[in-house]
C-alpha cells in the first residue's frame, strides 16, 4: 500500500492533483478542502490510500492521517465504496462526521450524495462506537479555507467534480448554477458542498 507521497505539485484540479514522485506524475484524488492546501510548483506531502480494482488503481490523498483513517473506516460499512467515502469527506470534515456519527444525526449524514436513510442508519449502527467526537478546538484546527477562483472556471470545475462523483451532467449544472445564481460562495469547496446539498442522495 502507498501510505504517503511527497513531491512537487504539477497541477491541481477540483477533484485531483498530480504530484511528481521520483520523476513520475501521480494523479491523486482528494477533497476540495485538501486540494485547496496545494499550490502548483510547490512541494507537498499527502497521506494516501491505494484502492485496487480489477480494471484500475486509484490513489486517494488526504491532508492528514486522521482523514485517511476516516476514509478507510467508512469503507468497512456495506455499500460504501471509495467514491462515496470521498464524497462524504467532501461534505463533512472528519470532525463534523465524527459528531454526526456519535450523535446519530441522520439528516447530516443524508446530505452526502449516495447516502440515503438506510445508508445513514447503517453508518451510525456500525461506526458510532468506533469514533469519538473531537473537541471544539480540534474541529477548528481542522478547518481549511479554499482559495477563491473565477466564477466561470469555478462552475466548470464544480460540475466536473459532481460528474466524477456519479451525478448526471445536467442536474449537476443546474445545482451549481442555482448556487452561483443566488449570490453563493466564491470558493470551490463551499460551492461543491452547497451543490451536493441541493442534489441530495444520488
Amino acid at each position: 500500500m502507498i501510505s504517503s507521497v511527497r513531491g512537487e505539485v504539477l497541477s491541481v484540479g477540483l477533484d485531483h492533483a498530480v504530484v511528481e514522485v521520483g520523476g513520475v506524475g501521480l494523479a491523486v484524488q482528494a477533497t476540495p478542502a485538501t486540494l485547496a492546501r496545494l499550490r502548483r510548483g510547490q512541494a507537498a506531502r499527502l497521506d494516501t490510500a491505494l484502492v485496487v480494482r480489477e480494471d484500475s488503481l486509484t490513489l486517494f490523498g488526504f491532508a492528514d492521517s486522521a482523514e485517511r483513517e476516516m476514509f478507510l473506516l467508512l469503507q468497512t460499512v456495506s455499500g460504501v465504496g471509495p467514491r462515496v467515502a470521498l464524497a462524504t469527506l467532501a461534505v463533512l470534515d472528519p470532525a463534523a462526521l465524527s459528531h454526526a456519527l456519535a450523535d446519530g444525526n441522520l439528516t447530516t449524514l443524508m446530505s452526502v450524495p449516495g447516502i440515503g436513510r438506510k445508508g445513514a442508519e447503517r453508518l451510525v449502527v456500525e461506526l458510532r462506537d468506533k469514533v469519538a467526537p473531537p473537541s471544539a478546538a480540534d474541529a477548528q484546527d481542522g478547518e481549511v479555507a479554499a482559495s477563491p477562483v473565477a466564477t466561470g472556471s469555478l462552475r466548470d470545475q464544480v460540475v466536473e467534480a459532481l460528474v466524477g462523483l456519479g451525478f448526471a451532467a445536467k442536474p449537476a449544472e443546474k445545482a451549481v448554477d442555482e448556487v452561483l445564481g443566488n449570490g453563493g460562495p466564491s470558493d470551490s469547496s463551499a460551492v461543491l458542498r452547497a451543490a451536493l446539498s441541493r442534489l441530495g442522495p444520488r
